[in-house]
């Protein structure tokens, strides 16, 4: 048994799919379960390993580099991988974390990741074909994963997500950023179920350019629910500090207000207006990322 295989033997797949009922206003009137992704492994949580999963397999790797942000759930999922499986790494970061590293990037140091800082209009140049290949020739031997683990191959393993799920649904929800995930629920349902991306981020336009760039064509199955961002990326008002906190101290599970925080306040908001007809199954996908909220 390989090194991968070993690591996959740990992993806790099928995910649980677990029942969901609050006591909401509206709740009442449909059912709910939540897709424990978060569950899947302590550190490779959620749709990370989801998007990481084919990419591993299908590549010998010596090396890997990717992007990402000073809390990035995808770069602490692809550090501990590659620190497992003895590959090298190299984060390219957004932004200079070398005087106060963040939790996430102290465990990257740990896992013996090769860190490199960029400032921001370096970073907004982490998809243009010209310093991708220059970044190549620096590293001829590496496998560049795009920011998010958002690529072809992840669709596959967002698919087996939908996949596992053998109790009946109408809709599923999930959060929105690098697009791959929510692509990978689409084209993993059947005609009569429907996909509901919450962003996560300002991106009206944007974000729906994200998942359509991934689909082999024009889907009518999926939208994105742009009300609830907050202002934008990791930006968190009071009033989703708190529900957040609530929840915690009266859910089953917990969540964080980045991602997971920001789709269950936008179901709550969502069944209180009576946007679901009665009587509709609905699935949501928690896709992890408690550890960027984390203090230390």
């Amino acid at each position: 048994m390989n090194s991968l295989e070993v690591l996959e033997k740990s992993l806790t797949l099928p995910s649980p799919l677990i029942p969901f009922c609050p006591s909401w206003h509206g709740a009442e009137s449909v059912s709910m379960w939540v897709k424990r992704d978060d569950m899947i492994h302590p550190v490779i949580s959620g749709n990370k390993w989801r998007k990481l999963a084919y990419a591993l397999r299908s590549n010998k790797i010596a090396e890997v580099i990717s992007f990402g942000g000073g809390f990035s759930n995808h770069l602490h999922a692809l550090g501990f991988v590659c620190y497992t499986l003895n590959i090298k790494f190299t984060a390219i970061i957004r932004g200079d974390y070398s005087a106060a590293p963040t939790p996430m990037i102290c465990d990257l140091v740990r896992w013996n990741t090769q860190i490199d800082y960029v400032n921001r209009l370096t970073y907004q140049k982490r998809n243009d074909e010209h310093y991708l290949a220059a970044l190549q020739i620096k590293h001829p031997h590496a496998t560049i994963i795009p920011e998010g683990g958002s690529q072809h191959a992840a669709l596959l393993g967002v698919q087996e997500l939908v996949h596992e799920i053998t109790t009946p649904f109408d809709v599923i929800m999930a959060p929105v950023a690098s697009g791959a995930t929510l692509a990978g629920i689409t084209s993993a349902l059947s005609e009569k179920q429907t996909a509901i991306g919450i962003g996560v981020l300002k991106g009206q336009g944007y974000l729906e350019s994200l998942v359509s760039q991934f689909l082999p064509h024009q889907m009518d199955n999926w939208t994105i629910n742009h009300n609830y961002h907050c202002g934008g990326y990791a930006k968190v008002p009071a009033t989703l500090a708190t529900f957040c906190e609530e929840f915690i101290q009266t859910m089953p599970f917990k969540i964080e207000p980045v991602y997971s925080g920001k789709v269950f306040w936008a179901l709550k908001n969502m069944l209180n207006e009576g946007f679901f007809a009665p009587g509709t199954k609905i699935v949501i996908v928690h896709t992890g990322g408690l550890q960027g909220a984390r203090k230390n």
